[in-house]
């Protein structure tokens, strides 16, 4: 048991509409990543990128001095990943985040581990895309009941 809830409309929402900016790049669900600078290397079409943050689990707003020592906690468990600081945003709202060339796998295991909602997978060639760690409750599953997850 992760403690974990199934995210809600309003919070699944928000996650699709922030800009996720990390490593030279910006990215928002549904899209493909675009360069900030398209004369810095594309370090991230060799391989899956995982967004993944430490802050404020579970969705759930933390003290800044609270969120900034999970964030080193989660750095050094990144140690050996190429992985670039950066920020989830949306709107006045930021969060602290990496991007990590890793599997999918392990940075579900790992978004886990710090009690993240979902992570925000990124594949070359393909639309960025969230991948929630519970399963959506049935009657708020993407696209049913006015639930969806379609970029728009």
């Amino acid at each position: 048991m992760t403690g974990l809830r199934p995210v809600d409309a309003v919070t699944a929402l928000a996650y699709q509409r922030s800009l996720y900016r990390a490593g030279g790049i910006s990215v928002r669900v549904g899209q493909r990543p675009v360069p900030d600078d398209p004369t810095l290397p594309a370090w991230w079409r060799r391989s899956d990128v995982v967004f993944v943050s430490a802050a404020n689990p579970g969705g759930r707003r933390r003290p800044d001095g609270w969120n900034l020592r999970r964030m080193r906690v989660l750095a050094a468990c990144l140690a050996g990943c190429e992985s670039h600081e950066g920020e989830g945003r949306l709107g006045q709202w930021a969060e602290p985040l990496f991007a990590v060339r890793l599997p999918l796998a392990r940075g579900r295991v790992i978004a886990r581990r710090f009690g993240q909602n979902a992570v925000l997978l990124v594949r070359e060639g393909r639309p960025a895309r969230l991948v929630f760690l519970e399963t959506p409750h049935p009657a708020r599953r993407p696209g049913g009941d006015g639930f969806s997850l379609r970029s728009g």
